[in-house]
């Protein structure tokens, strides 16, 4: 059949054509496009058919709207059901959110819950400093006279090779019984505490026990603390010296692997224990810093990112005779997630060669941190070396840079065993007011990269009461499993003198917290008054989101805060920016603004009109705001005070009622107290239905509003049953199901059976299409959902269905709402057979137009369709209906899986606008390990002629091989398995990812017009026509004859990505503001104490002996208790 509008060699560009820079604008082609196509549409020598011509396409689309809307109008019940809302006015009233009432009521309500847990806060931390104070040491203090529970204590029992086990504990462990408490999510002892001691620290050392013996007594003020506030959550202490006491006692939560947990590396004591910092990391990679030393090194950074929070800013370089930056981070930078990352993967980079040039690196750090053009903490400014020693002291950098007011703290680390005179660099840390560590092996990093914060404490404790102020927390997820928590903190000074006339004690004894789960504080905003599309949301100073419902980590790592920006936790724009800012900035205000959503399911995006206020919440650093469409400035709320109409309309949510009045579903809320939850619905139906044959609506322990608007929609979604549905014959128009979903949490569909095919979420606010129909007027379609990796939908039975749906609006006495939405399910195979019809030139529907070979007429979607491609597609890109049978189980994916290039054309052609987003709250498979064999990742392996040459033997390298061998018995997977596995959390099998996320929504078209797919002899014309009063777009386009101009397919699945460039993002960071208090001097500080190495050399015949052991493979069991606690001084 010849089809002459193909015409070979005379394809013309498509009107409209994007290119990179062009926009949306329309070209001049589009304004030619009427005198061009006419030609083609009737080329001569047309014999037959010819492609339709654009009133003809019109026309058909005329017939589809309205036989879809004389579908909804007799069988949605819009009309119907206004009428039944107006002959019901008795039965409700019509209630007003004021959001700038609102918004300060909810910030009150958040601002007196956090006020009560800081007074609690304060109790503890004054009786925790008076207890040290009265506290006498105890030098010959065993481990016997010391009785405690121990967290750990079963865990260990159950491990043969555990540390006490090991050791025979000669501790009294306090042998407790649990009660499961759903508060806590876990079983609990209000009677005791419980101690948690990290792995890599001696529980029989002088200075633990001596903790453990005066924190005992905050036993008795966190039992009065509960007392006063039973809501109270975990009450934490956390030692400086790595002991952690919490109430009430519960079991530790033993991980799988070795546990790493230490309380001083936990976001909320680093924050707690100093004020914001500003840091520079420099790490010599001169020739002489090799093989295991430079790992021990880059293994040290990646330890020392960890104790930072992005209150704090950092940079990390390398230097030997020239300083230059690992990573692509010219200046500081915030310690964020994912700008640490960056850091810890170019640290992995470097390589050891030429010779040490401290001055390089110090000039280096010092012009990074007199940068006064750049966001940064302005406070705690520091420098941390780390290095395996020189001579060089460079004294003429700190005169020129430091001295004599000495504002940057110097901290050097001599790293690896080597013979080198460490007295340089003892001299420059104590010269700048810092601390010299050494890290001989890797089981001295973790406790020598942590204790730089004893010495920034020093401040805090000599400012006394003016530095006793309560911080509050990023978000994070608590160890002990209470979920989603943000913690308030006060830290501990030790009050006590070295003697009468001394100088008092500068050290900081730790931090107390006390947590408050995020549920508790949800609690306090309002849940269904704001309607579906109306929420609260809380930010902090860094613009991190507190509350929000799009806050839903899909993994959490307990070494990092969940830090999700309020600009990623929306879709970003201007206005949003302002709106942040001024949160931040802690004022006051409202606006209105026009802005793009995205729907619950993630694949659409709408333009909608939302209304933003927002307030401070004194005395916190957060800040509230709460949005709200327009048409939910008004909700209902049922009065049925009439008992008898109450036991009425209860009937119609018994089960024996759903053949003749539809299945309810009733959404999944807290109505009563002592309602049991469940994941089916059938059984929560049951279990809600039991519950109110014991109790009333009016019941103290209910709801009441939630109950009362229940019980109204049930009968009023009834009613609709009884004027509308009930009488019609659904197959006569090709539906499956008819529904309507209510704000009250109905959701009826008709007829029963339909029911067993339904798979919308039972919560109308949960679901998809009804948010969607809130935000969208007329009808919107809804597709069933297909994963492009997943087989094709089964056809069979007539059981797949099409969603159309509307909201249903209210205007009573000038008040506009929009209390329900309606609906039909399409059965897919009869409307696409009618989408045929509808689509052609019949005149009547038993009469297909023919045409003869001698005949001309245009072509239609229903006798040409092996000729004509004619598709119903969504706004969001997705096909709804075919006239091309084999594509019917397609329906539902994205187009261009079904056509790429005519899809691809849509796009050119601003039919359809791209958004991408990255969803930071992913979850992830892990990486498969690279290396599978059989030796410890990362260790040095010395050669054969290593072996024979004795220098080697009794070098330092033998020594740290001996070391990391032993330590990599417990802690091979410091150096590159991820911490999380290492903790035996979920992550070890699921990990947090960045995924780009791609929308297409309509663009700026609204009319009807034709176009050319430009292929030469390929090519293909194309008409498409937004029908009026839906979310659909009628495409008409020619089927492509050959496939060799197949252009570039448009993804719209989820990707993997490393999210946008953080190079890029350093350049132009988001506002933001520091805590506004900073304490980083003291005029009376004692900066004497600046560390004091002491090394010794490594005996040549214990070193032949250790080494042969490690050859024959019999190496020595490791013990934990050799560990830097002696370096505390109490």
């Amino acid at each position: 059949m010849a089809v002459p509008a193909r015409t070979c060699g005379a394809a013309r560009p498509g009107p409209g054509a994007r290119h990179p820079a062009s926009g949306p604008a329309r070209p001049l082609s589009l304004l030619l496009l009427p005198l061009l196509l006419p030609p083609l549409l009737a080329a001569p020598g047309a014999s037959a058919y010819s492609f339709p011509q654009q009133h003809t396409v019109q026309h058909w689309a005329r017939r589809l709207e309205q036989e879809i809307d004389g579908v909804m109008r007799i069988f949605g019940g819009v009309q119907q059901l206004r009428e039944i809302y107006k002959d019901n006015r008795n039965l409700f009233e019509v209630q007003e959110n004021e959001p700038q009432k609102l918004v300060e009521k909810v910030a009150g309500d958040i601002e007196n819950l956090l006020d009560r847990k800081v007074q609690a806060l304060k109790r503890l931390a004054d009786a925790a400093e008076n207890f040290q104070k009265a506290h006498r040491w105890q030098d010959n203090i065993k481990e016997e006279d010391i009785v405690y529970y121990d967290a750990k204590a079963d865990a260990e029992l159950d491990d043969p090779e555990s540390e006490d086990m090991e050791r025979g504990s000669k501790a009294s462990t306090l042998r407790l019984d649990f009660v499961e408490d759903s508060n806590f999510k876990n079983k609990v002892n209000y009677s005791y505490t419980a101690v948690q001691i990290p792995t890599d620290i001696y529980k029989g050392s002088t200075v633990i026990l001596n903790e453990l013996n005066w924190t005992e007594a905050l036993e008795n003020v966190f039992t009065e603390n509960r007392r006063r506030d039973p809501t109270l959550l975990w009450q934490v202490f956390g030692s400086a010296t790595g002991v952690t006491r919490y109430y009430p006692a519960t079991p530790w939560r033993a991980p799988k692997k070795i546990d790493l947990y230490d309380v001083r590396r936990r976001p909320w004591y680093i924050q707690g224990a100093s004020s914001p910092k500003d840091m520079v990391i420099i790490v010599d990679v001169s020739g002489s810093v090799s093989g295991l030393t430079l790992k021990l090194m880059k293994t040290s950074v990646c330890e020392m990112l960890d104790t930072l929070s992005d209150d704090d800013y950092v940079n990390v370089a390398s230097f030997n005779e020239k300083a230059q930056p690992v990573s692509c981070f010219t200046h500081l930078v915030q310690a964020n997630v994912r700008n640490k990352k960056v850091f810890k993967e170019a640290v992995q980079g470097m390589v050891a060669k030429g010779t040490t040039g401290y001055k390089a690196g110090f000039e280096y750090a010092f012009d990074q941190l007199q940068n006064s053009n750049i966001t940064r903490a302005n406070c705690n400014k520091m420098i941390m070396m780390f290095t395996d020693g020189g001579e060089d002291r460079v004294q003429d950098v700190f005169e020129k840079y430091n001295w004599p007011n000495r504002t940057v703290r110097v901290f050097t680390f001599s790293v690896g065993q080597h013979n080198y005179d460490v007295t340089p660099l003892q001299w420059m840390a104590c010269a700048n007011k810092g601390y010299y560590f050494e890290i001989p092996s890797i089981g001295a990093i973790r406790i020598n990269t942590q204790e730089y914060l004893d010495v920034l404490g020093r401040p805090m404790v000599l400012a006394g009461k003016e530095a006793k102020q309560v911080q509050w927390t990023n978000v994070y997820e608590d160890a002990l499993g209470l979920g989603l928590v943000v913690t308030g903190t006060l830290p501990v000074f030790n009050l006590t003198q070295d003697g009468p006339g001394e100088k008092k004690n500068q050290l900081i004894l730790g931090v107390m917290g006390i947590d408050v789960a995020l549920n508790d504080i949800k609690r306090l905003t309002p849940n269904y008054t704001l309607g579906a599309n109306g929420y609260v949301f809380a930010i902090d100073l860094n613009g991190y989101v507190l509350l929000h419902p799009n806050l839903k980590p899909q993994t959490t790592n307990f070494r990092e805060p969940v830090t999700l920006d309020f600009l990623d936790a929306e879709l970003e724009d201007e206005n949003k920016e302002e709106i942040r800012r001024s949160m931040i900035d802690g004022y006051k205000g409202h606006k209105q603004i026009r802005t793009l959503v995205k729907s619950l399911d993630e694949r659409y995006i709408d333009e909608v009109l939302r209304n933003y206020t927002w307030v401070p919440i004194r005395s916190t650093n957060y800040s509230l705001g709460l949005v709200l469409p327009p048409y939910s400035t008004f909700y209902l709320q049922a009065n049925l005070s009439d008992q008898i109409l109450q036991v009425k309309y209860f009937e119609f949510l018994l089960p024996s009622s759903f053949e003749s009045e539809g299945h309810v579903f009733i959404a999944p809320r807290e109505y009563c107290k002592d309602l049991n939850a469940s994941d089916n619905n059938t059984e929560f139906l049951k279990n809600f239905i039991e519950l109110m044959e014991k109790v009333t609506p009016d019941s103290k322990q209910c709801n009441n509003f939630l109950l009362h608007n229940l019980i109204l929609d049930t009968g009023i979604t009834q009613q609709l049953v009884e004027r509308v549905w009930r009488d019609q014959d659904l197959n006569t128009y090709s539906l499956l199901a008819v529904f309507a979903a209510t704000d009250g949490g109905i959701t009826r569909v008709f007829p029963n059976k339909a029911a067993e095919d339904w798979t919308e979420n039972p919560e109308p606010f949960n679901a998809s299409f009804y948010r969607r129909s809130l935000d969208n007027r007329g009808y919107v379609f809804k597709p069933p959902h297909q994963d492009v990796l997943l087989r094709p939908l089964e056809l069979e039975n007539d059981t797949v269905g099409i969603l159309v749906s509307t909201a249903v609006e209210l205007s009573l006495g000038g008040r506009t709402l929009r209390p329900a939405v309606v609906g039909v399910k399409l059965d897919l195979e009869a409307w696409a057979e009618k989408f045929k019809v509808l689509a052609s030139n019949r005149t009547h529907q038993d009469q297909p137009q023919k045409c003869g070979p001698s005949s001309h007429c245009e072509m239609d979607c229903e006798v040409n369709n092996e000729d004509l491609l004619c598709v119903l597609i969504d706004d969001g890109g997705f096909l709804v209906l075919s006239n091309q049978n084999h594509q019917w189980d397609q329906v539902g994916r994205f187009f261009s899986e079904v056509d790429a290039n005519l899809m691809l054309a849509l796009y050119n052609n601003s039919f359809y606008t791209r958004k991408e987003s990255y969803d930071y709250q992913a979850a992830c498979a892990p990486q498969p390990p690279g290396n599978l064999g059989a030796a410890p990742r990362g260790v040095f392996v010395p050669t054969i002629a290593d072996f024979l040459n004795l220098a080697w033997w009794t070098s330092a390298a033998a020594w740290s091989l001996f070391q990391q061998l032993l330590y990599g018995l417990i802690y091979h997977s410091w150096f590159q398995a991820d911490p999380a596995e290492a903790e035996g959390s979920p992550e070890a099998r699921e990990s947090s990812c960045v995924m780009k996320q791609t929308q297409y929504y309509f663009g700026s078209v609204n009319a009807s017009y034709n176009a050319i797919i430009d292929c030469g002899n390929c090519s293909r014309l194309f008409h498409a026509q937004r029908l009026t009063n839906t979310n659909l777009l009628f495409v008409v386009a020619e089927k492509p004859l050959c496939s060799q101009c197949e252009a570039g397919r448009l993804l719209q699945k989820e990707t993997h990505s490393d999210g946008p460039e953080q190079c890029e993002l350093v350049q132009r960071p988001r506002y933001r503001r520091g805590p506004h208090i900073c304490f980083d001097y003291n005029a009376t500080e004692d900066t004497s104490d600046c560390g004091r190495g002491a090394s010794f050399p490594p005996s040549l015949g214990v070193l032949v002996s250790l080494q042969l052991l490690l050859l024959l493979g019999l190496p020595p069991r490791p013990q934990p208790q050799v560990h830097a606690q002696a370096s505390r001084r109490l």
